[in-house]
């Protein structure tokens, strides 16, 4: 795959071919299926097709930084030249505006493509918990909206050129960005939805660009702008809060624990990765110089919004006449090359060349009584009017500006076939196997959507007729008096029991090793929610926050399947790696082990479509134990002699005034509060079957229920 070009606003229509745009658009839905395998192949041929490309780039492990850096620090001298002789002719804000929005697919971004690193099947490995500890600051984890791109969506607001910039998938459509600056980052979220494939190189990309630091073309931004916005933010390179080691040299610890886990093949893929990005950031940021170099000159711009309105506004000007030929035509030509039109315009009775207040153009035609009012937004107006004051008097003085560049971005695999769909699973034991990685196959998307749909059919049958349930309506007040409540009947429950008899050392031994299929993937619902738009978000920085908790904060000490395994092993058990086949497969499982876990990893495959059931799966999830049964099997676990650290850490963490279960509550309270009044009691009805799923009813009609439920599965599923 290579990137090409044409010089044309028509759609992309090869069907082997996908513009950066497009790809840029799909790989940011975090239900999205791959893309097709064809595509897959075709990035793998430019990973390693890269430094054949430019030898001088090929980067070996021994020194992935030094070049890089040096060469990042020419490229922020060379863009801060270009600032100040633009500013020195007046024309240095068109820069600003032009750099930030060049920018901002890679800025808006930043971190995004080590959203899925981390799976429920590699929770327990350190280089896991090391990406996922620099992924967290990039995201800003435990706050709303405090990702790196939200700092740099600061930026645009602060310039006022936002208007396509939330959610960042909008973006594509913006065409005052170029589609050469959608490249790098449609390729680097591509390969972030295919960790199976691109593990080492993800990681390596990644490095890259936190040794290059703030990217070379908003230096002269941040000279003019300083105090603005959070510029420590905007540099990937550099840590996010006081006391945390420098981000670059967390990557650079990421790469080394990688390349020493995976062997020779891991370091040639760090290598891969990290040289294809030099090269892109290359290629990139030598375009956007030319871009704004060209840009100094009005007439760029005016060509620009030219080409840009050519299509719509030959529908109005067939009678309207250009130097004797109808402006329809002349707009047609503009589609491709808009300089005969801006020449001739030039020379119209609708310009008056050097004084834009007295041309027609910007004058009467676009007033309150004119036939093009508001045809032009402001900023469009500026550009012209720039353009016209600009202009020499005289026609021969008028040099040939510069074109726009040419577009789209294409990219163009070798061939063009449907992803393979494979099988989907056979049985519980292997769709736990299968949707413990974030790549499956469309068939057991399929599948999981389908067991997702049949758990809540359960869970909603006579639904307001238990007493295990949230209230028929959602409290005025908020969940926070009724999650006292609740804390309190655990707590009598647990102080009622006190006087029965603890279950015999081989029940718990039974209980402990039946629930490991579930807690080895602790957190698993919330999966999803490492999307680095859900992971910022208002109610998604608290379940973020919540699955990063469940791992133990990047510490291997506190990560919770690791602290489960060492009671397991105390009581004799030792399992086979949770994501290998064999643990699924192990004999002393029973299959009735594996049905809430698949239902926790297929839910959590689906963040946006089970939004509501997930934040009420998590409340249960979090308030089950606190107060009550944490209490009684800490009772039981030191009975025996055996370790109490994993309940004595879920009854403080999910504690009901700071803890999980109070941001639970708060999430579910902030996400209602976004609902329209007259979808908030189906929206609450919803989470109310998320809460009871933890434990849906398992008798016969409510299992008829879910065998009789429709599950509508989408086409593109």
């Amino acid at each position: 795959m290579r990137p090409s070009t044409r010089c044309s606003d028509e759609a992309v229509d090869d069907p082997a071919a996908l513009s950066a745009r497009t790809v840029f658009a799909r790989a940011l839905d975090p239900e999205s299926t791959p893309l097709p395998d064809a595509l897959r192949s075709a990035i793998v041929a430019e990973l390693d097709g890269a430094a054949a490309h430019d030898t001088g780039t090929r980067v070996r492990t021994a020194d992935l930084g030094a070049s890089v850096t040096a060469w990042a620090d020419a490229q922020r001298a060379r863009f801060a030249a270009l600032f100040a002789t633009a500013e020195r002719a007046g024309c240095v804000d068109v820069l600003v505006r032009r750099a930030s929005l060049a920018c901002a697919p890679l800025g808006l971004l930043s971190g995004a493509w080590l959203q899925w690193l981390s799976e429920p099947g590699n929770a327990e490995e350190a280089v896991t918990m090391r990406v996922l500890a620099l992924f967290a600051g990039d995201v800003g984890a435990g706050h709303p909206r405090a990702s790196r791109g939200a700092a740099y969506l600061a930026l645009l607001q602060h310039l006022r050129v936002a208007v396509h910039a939330q959610p960042a998938g909008r973006l594509a459509g913006d065409r005052r960005i170029s589609d050469r600056s959608f490249y790098l980052p449609a390729v680097a979220l591509t390969m972030s939805r295919r960790p199976d494939a691109y593990r080492g190189e993800i990681i390596g990309l990644d490095l890259c660009l936190r040794q290059v630091g703030t990217l070379p073309p908003l230096d002269g931004v941040h000279d003019r702008i300083r105090h603005a916005i959070d510029w420590v933010a905007l540099d990937p390179s550099r840590a996010r809060t006081p006391g945390r080691p420098a981000a670059v040299g967390e990557a650079r610890a990421v790469a080394t624990a990688f390349i020493q886990s995976a062997g020779t093949g891991g370091a040639a893929a760090v290598e891969r990765g990290f040289t294809w990005a030099f090269v892109a950031l290359r290629t990139w940021c030598e375009q956007v110089y030319q871009e704004l170099d060209a840009a100094r000159d009005p007439a760029f711009e005016m060509a620009e919004l030219v080409r840009s309105r050519a299509r719509e506004a030959s529908a109005y000007h067939d009678r309207f006449l250009v130097q004797g030929r109808p402006l329809q035509q002349w707009l047609a030509e503009a589609r491709t090359d808009p300089i005969p039109l801006m020449t001739a315009l030039a020379s119209s009775r609708l310009v008056r060349p050097g004084r834009s207040g007295a041309s027609r153009l910007t004058g009467s035609l676009v007033s309150d009584n004119g036939p093009m009012f508001r045809v032009f937004p402001d900023d469009d107006l500026a550009t012209i009017r720039r353009w016209i004051d600009a202009l020499p008097a005289g026609p021969a003085q008028r040099a040939r500006p510069s074109l726009p560049t040419c577009q789209p971005v294409v990219l163009r695999s070798e061939q063009d076939t449907a992803p393979d769909d494979g099988d989907g699973p056979a049985n519980i034991r292997q769709a736990y196997t299968y949707l413990l990685r974030r790549t499956v196959t469309p068939a057991t998307r399929r599948y999981a959507l389908r067991y997702v749909g049949k758990w809540l059919a359960r869970s909603r049958h006579g639904m307001n007729r238990s007493a295990r349930s949230l209230p028929a309506r959602p409290p005025a007040d908020g969940l926070r008096p009724w999650l006292l409540d609740q804390h309190d009947l655990h707590n009598d429950e647990f102080h009622h029991g006190l006087s029965d008899p603890l279950p015999e050392r081989a029940d718990l031994i039974d209980s402990t090793l039946q629930l490991a299929p579930l807690t080895l993937i602790d957190g698993a619902w919330l999966a999803g929610y490492t999307d680095y738009q859900l992971a910022s978000s208002e109610p998604g920085h608290f379940l973020f926050e919540t699955y990063w908790d469940e791992l133990g904060n990047g510490d291997l000490a506190l990560n919770h399947p690791l602290i489960y395994r060492t009671v397991l092993r105390q009581m004799g058990i030792d399992l086979p790696p949770t994501r290998s086949p064999e643990f699924a497969a192990w004999p002393g499982f029973r299959d009735q082990s594996f049905e809430l876990p698949v239902y926790w990893l297929a839910i959590g495959r689906f963040p946006r479509t089970f939004e509501a059931e997930i934040l009420g799966l998590n409340l249960a999830m979090e308030l089950s134990g606190v107060g009550g049964s944490y209490r009684r099997a800490r009772q039981a676990l030191k009975e025996y002699g055996y370790s109490t650290v994993f309940v004595d850490i879920h009854n403080t963490i999910d504690n009901v005034a700071t803890g999980h279960s109070a941001w639970a509550a708060d999430a579910i309270d902030g996400y209602l509060a976004q609902q329209a009044p007259t979808a908030r009691a189906r929206v609450w009805d919803r989470i109310r079957a998320g809460y009871r799923s933890l434990n849906p009813p398992s008798g016969f009609w409510a299992r008829n229920a879910a065998r009789r439920a429709r599950i509508e599965v989408p086409s593109h599923v």
